[in-house]
């Protein structure tokens, strides 16, 4: 069986995280493994805010191959730890974006690094309460399965 097309890898000419992964564009390379490449954003929230990206182009999180999953967020996990030690950072935010606000069509981990009262508060975004309090169901059906 044959992977779907947006599941086969492919560098793209156009691509601007493949044309730093083959050295065709420069960038401030802070992690370089068989499997993925970090390096500092160009406008970044925070100084420090990384990309880890796959080697293999992939466009999105749906795309990466299952074998993949594993060792890119085991990578995320140490960039994580290194920012927040690195940097003295109190804590990181971690993002993905999947086509909308994917600036560059090419799958990509955000690792921000975050200080207290550094001025985000919360997520980015306007944020809305459920109007028939799905959300409160949902919390109970999670508090039960923990209890077992």
């Amino acid at each position: 069986m044959s992977d779907a097309a947006g599941n086969r890898p492919h560098a793209s000419q156009m691509c601007a995280f493949c044309q730093i992964i083959h050295s065709e564009e420069t960038a401030s390379i802070v992690f370089d493994d068989s499997i993925s490449l970090a390096f500092l954003d160009r406008r970044p929230l925070f100084p420090g805010h990384c990309l880890l990206v796959p080697k293999a182009h992939y466009e999105t999180l749906a795309d990466l191959p299952a074998s993949l999953v594993g060792p890119l967020f085991q990578n995320a996990q140490l960039l994580e730890r290194a920012i927040e030690e690195g940097l003295a950072a109190d804590g990181t935010f971690v993002a993905i974006n999947n086509r909308i606000s994917q600036s560059v069509p090419h799958m990509h981990i955000h690792l921000v690094p975050r200080h207290r009262k550094d001025g985000l508060k919360g997520f980015f975004w306007p944020r809305q309460r459920y109007p028939d309090d799905a959300a409160g169901k949902l919390g109970e059906y999670s508090d039960k399965s923990e209890r077992g």
